[in-house]
């Protein structure tokens, strides 16, 4: 076995050794590295500190089936020894334990469902967040912030879910430009459910990924555990909807812990989805924000700017023949139209509509839902 060949092993046995965020044997693994420490684990000959994380599940835990495991899901592992791995993201974390932040630790390796090269986990990106129990205001937004910021050459960075979270990334795709997908469990779970299409558009535009190796299934802890990668790998985090108490109140908390920019975007005061927002403006944990412009003023002074080779949309949507280029500007990026109105909105025929949607589809540019077509 190779070098390479090893630290993939190695690195796959610990993602699933202990439970994340481990953050003693991530300190073990930085003092020793990946191969010492994954034989020192086996062994039992790991510090009485990490014997904790481990013990439970260091003799049922195998790399090498975790890796082919993967591969049979079509996903691969990204090591911090590897030119995919989101070093300055990662680091940021690293540096968070290291002065002892509870709770926090940089994932020992990330699994990923994504093209043969995921340049959106090493681009600056921008995390929106939010309630899965959004208001329409709410996904309108959402959609129109992951509209904006990738359409700007920000890979849009959110977690899956129902509400927010899939009108960020659906605005994104949107766009034709890469958005990525952080997961409470398994790579090769679709979760939730009803994100499995939008879940595959976003393995093959962009990235799927989690610390968790395939088969983990979602519990309650891994959500919030999952939102520290979230708001590491967001330049800056913008929270659309939230509770008083909610899981994208917590990514703020931590994107600012990190020294992240975070804001929020306002709603109507009567709002039980907006309070954490308004609560995050009122004491000074966010900046509002009222569109994209002004998350691209705060990035812009911080001093970050998108990809220089970030194509616009409009460039690529003028690759398109110019009648699937009218019936995709006729889509909805959130709720869906039926065919004929389609029709109605492109000016095309019925009869070539009906032929059309579903190239789109295949492209991973529109998606059948409930009542009709939608954008991805």
């Amino acid at each position: 076995m190779s070098a390479s060949e090893q630290v993939l092993v190695d690195r796959a046995y610990l993602s699933a050794v202990a439970e994340p965020p481990a953050v003693r044997l991530a300190g073990f693994v930085a003092e020793k590295g990946a191969v010492a420490a994954a034989e020192a684990v086996r062994s039992a000959r790991e510090p009485a500190e990490v014997a904790d994380e481990v013990a439970a599940r260091r003799r049922h835990v195998d790399g090498a089936l975790l890796l082919d495991q993967a591969a049979r899901s079509g996903a691969r592992l990204v090591v911090p020894e590897s030119a995919e791995w989101p070093a300055a993201p990662m680091a940021a974390l690293a540096g968070a334990r290291e002065v002892g932040l509870p709770g926090v630790a940089e994932p020992l390796a990330l699994w990923v469902r994504a093209g043969a090269v995921a340049p959106a986990l090493t681009e600056p990106g921008v995390a929106v967040v939010g309630a899965r129990a959004a208001s329409g205001y709410g996904e309108h937004v959402a959609a129109e912030f992951g509209h904006g910021l990738a359409a700007a050459g920000f890979p849009v960075v959110s977690g899956a879910a129902y509400g927010i979270d899939g009108a960020a990334h659906r605005g994104a795709l949107a766009a034709e430009r890469t958005t990525v997908a952080v997961l409470a469990c398994g790579v090769d779970v679709d979760y939730p459910a009803g994100h499995a299409r939008l879940l595959r558009v976003i393995g093959q535009c962009g990235a799927v990924l989690s610390e968790y190796p395939p088969g983990t299934r979602p519990r309650k802890h891994r959500f919030l555990v999952r939102n520290r990668l979230i708001a590491a790998l967001g330049t800056a985090t913008v929270v659309v909807e939230a509770g008083a108490r909610s899981g994208a109140a917590n990514t703020a908390h931590t994107a600012d812990l990190l020294g992240r920019h975070v804001l929020a975007v306002p709603g109507p005061v009567t709002a039980v989805n907006s309070v954490g927002c308004h609560e995050l403006i009122r004491s000074g944990g966010a900046v509002l924000a009222t569109g994209v412009p002004d998350v691209l003023e705060a990035l812009g002074r911080l001093g970050v700017s998108p990809p220089a080779a970030a194509e616009s949309a409009e460039r690529r949507g003028d690759a398109l023949r110019p009648e699937v280029r009218r019936l995709h500007d006729a889509l909805p990026v959130s709720g869906a139209a039926p065919a004929e109105e389609l029709a109605r909105d492109s000016g095309l025929p019925l009869h070539k509509v009906r032929a059309l949607l579903p190239e789109l589809e295949l492209d991973g540019a529109a998606v059948r839902c409930e009542g009709g077509w939608s954008a991805m």
